[in-house]
């Protein structure tokens, strides 16, 4: 989704890789560390070199190569880390994961493939999907080879539209300098396996221009690796669908077209551009509340392992999907193993045929390497400490994000705990009370026109909470009366279409040890006898417990009430009261199912049937 010119947009903001903070080998937490840029080099050194693989450079060349798409770290295996940091095992080698596609073969596919040992690699094997099934190449995930051919190809099939898109909206894709058109392309690819064809929403091409739809969406075949062979399928222009190019221009030459001409967009004041505007109660010239640290900080970062007030823990920013945290700690005993994102999803509906296609799968967009540089005094506190970022995605060497992860201490606004003892003749026997403060760790993901914000944070009385905020742009449509049904009116010609975001993390702990069980709590009422008065009852609640023995019993549907109380606990550990040693997991969301049980996209998606999937894991989901 690259407008014109601008292919990879925010390229900008990423330079060529240098060095950035790095784990010390010599610390356990290393072994989770991302990969360094001499490790990425290193990998795409040694599997460009391998003849049986055949591999071209990225850039450049036909769709049909072999290539390397992605390269981040391969996290050892809990068995083996737990024997390394826990019983003095030798330490895990260190292990790449690889993704590549395999365009200039017999059955082309896409291949993940586990490198190592690092720093210098030396093997590889093959890392099989469940049920031993190949990816086919034509599922693979979009490059920036392919959106450069498909603008290229857009312009081209739609060269004939020219006068009408002149006409409509001041705007075009021929010979274009300042006043171009550019496009949004929705996925799924298709309804079914085997395609690859995609509706593109076409746009104006000015600040926000997610915001900007002229009303023609086009369906482009893509499938094929030669570039020659994509054609043009359908279009849909104003409510109106037509089965080419060549039927929508003839269309508008006999004046037969239901033609929206837009108004000239303004040189200041565009209503999707963020210059500040409209009036406000308070002055916008006079600085805001500002988190300082008076004495410095009270966290401590080396390399990738983060300490704070209990807690310490290993943390990583993996390319495909985002924040991973590793053996979490608090008072120096492990509560988790692992906590992190797994995948975000955005599910629409509308009139126009790219709305209702619209299923968004984020981690397929690779938002871990979508995380672009953190402003400080806005996307973080100016005391920050800001860390860079290093991805080898679909480039022909590492590149370098800096201040792409921020960490700050953050004053909550409410106590952790406090008491006024009154003495109740208008004086006190004291007062008490504790400031609250929590450790953010946080990131971001632009995903195009979302931008998530990541946020993990820590609080000194041991609760660990996940946040993501979703802002950006709104992924509109272009307005017709039939689209009210899916959404709102939020301009002249504009379309806020309904969807449904859900996130997925996964969760799994290690309370007191790794043996735990899980088990739910609700509370419920009895009409009891009253012990202390004849004849009187009394109702009263109760605590009813109910364990969760096997993994389908875990598994709480999304959208349905669930109990009160989600318990993982270590049943042959007790505290001194002799109650289980015991995490409660709680879960903030309103969301429902994204779509029916069983229907085709849903199938691809089965983790968000669950508000919790099992022991090891669990869904959090937030509705918009």
């Amino acid at each position: 989704m690259w407008p014109p010119g601008l292919p990879w947009a925010l390229a900008l903001l990423v330079t060529a890789a240098s060095s950035g903070p790095s784990a010390d080998p010599a610390d356990r937490a290393s072994i989770f560390a991302d990969l360094s840029p001499a490790e990425l080099r290193a990998v795409r050194t040694f599997l460009m070199e391998r003849p049986e693989l055949g591999l071209s450079p990225s850039q450049g060349g036909p769709l049909a190569k072999n290539s390397l798409f992605l390269v981040e770290l391969l996290p050892p295996q809990k068995r083996r880390a737990l024997r390394f940091l826990e019983h003095g095992g030798a330490r895990p080698p260190r292990e790449a994961r690889a993704v590549l596609f395999f365009g200039a073969q017999a059955e082309p596919n896409v291949t993940e493939l586990a490198v190592g040992p690092l720093p210098r690699p030396s093997s590889y094997r093959p890392l099989a999907f469940k049920g031993g099934r190949a990816v086919p190449f034509w599922a693979r995930p979009m490059t920036r080879l392919e959106y450069e051919l498909l603008h290229e190809a857009l312009v081209a099939a739609l060269a004939p539209l020219e006068p009408l898109l002149l006409q409509a909206t001041g705007f075009g894709f021929q010979n274009c300098s300042e006043r171009c058109l550019t496009y949004s392309d929705i996925a799924p690819r298709g309804v079914g396996p085997g395609e690859r064809r995609t509706w593109l929403v076409i746009q104006r091409f000015v600040e926000g221009f997610f915001l900007h739809p002229v009303g023609l969406e086009v369906l482009l075949d893509h499938r094929d690796p030669d570039p020659r062979r994509w054609a043009v399928r359908r279009l849909w222009y104003n409510g109106r669908h037509f089965g080419s190019v060549r039927e929508l221009a003839d269309s508008h030459a006999r004046g037969e077209l239901a033609l929206v001409v837009l108004p000239e967009p303004p040189a200041r004041g565009l209503f999707s551009s963020y210059e500040p505007r409209g009036r406000f109660g308070t002055p916008t010239d006079v600085h805001g509340a500002k988190v300082c640290e008076p004495q410095g900080r009270r966290y401590r970062l080396r390399g990738n392992r983060l300490e704070y007030g209990g807690w310490s823990l290993a943390f990583r920013l993996r390319s495909s999907a985002g924040l991973q945290l590793f053996d979490l700690r608090f008072g120096g005993e492990r509560v988790a193993w692992e906590l992190s994102v797994q995948e975000a999803i955005a599910f629409y509906g509308g009139h126009s045929p790219a709305a209702m296609q619209t299923k968004y799968m984020d981690a397929g967009w690779a938002m871990g390497a979508s995380s672009y540089e953190l402003a400080p005094g806005v996307d973080c506190p100016e005391t920050a400490a800001f860390l860079d970022a290093h991805h080898l995605l679909d480039a022909d060497g590492p590149v370098r994000f800096r201040r792409a992860l921020c960490v700050f201490e953050l004053p909550t606004g409410v106590p952790l705990r406090r008491h006024f003892d009154s003495d109740f003749q208008g004086g006190f026997h004291f007062y008490a009370g504790l400031e609250g403060r929590a450790l953010v760790l946080r990131t971001t993901s632009t995903v195009y026109n979302y931008d998530y914000i990541w946020d993990f944070l820590l609080y000194p009385n041991g609760v660990l909470e996940t946040k993501v905020h979703a802002t950006g742009y709104i992924h509109a449509t272009f307005y017709t009366p039939e689209g009210r049904r899916y959404g709102s009116r939020v301009h002249s010609h504009l379309l806020g279409n309904i969807h449904t975001h859900l996130v997925h993390y996964k969760v799994d702990l290690d309370v007191a040890g790794s043996g735990n069980s899980f088990e739910t709590m609700d509370i419920r009422f009895e009409n009891i006898s009253n012990p202390w008065s004849a004849g009187a009852r009394v109702v009263q609640p109760w605590l009813h417990r109910q364990p969760r023995r096997r993994e389908r019993e875990a598994a709480l549907p999304l959208g349905r009430p669930a109990p009160r109380y989600l318990l993982f606990s270590n049943p042959r550990r007790r505290n001194r009261w002799g109650h289980r040693r015991t995490f409660r997991l709680q879960l903030s969301s309103h969301a429902g199912p994204v779509l029916p049980r069983g229907w085709r996209e849903e199938r691809g998606v089965t983790w968000a049937r669950w508000a919790t999937t099992g022991p090891s894991g669990w869904s959090r989901s937030l509705n918009s």
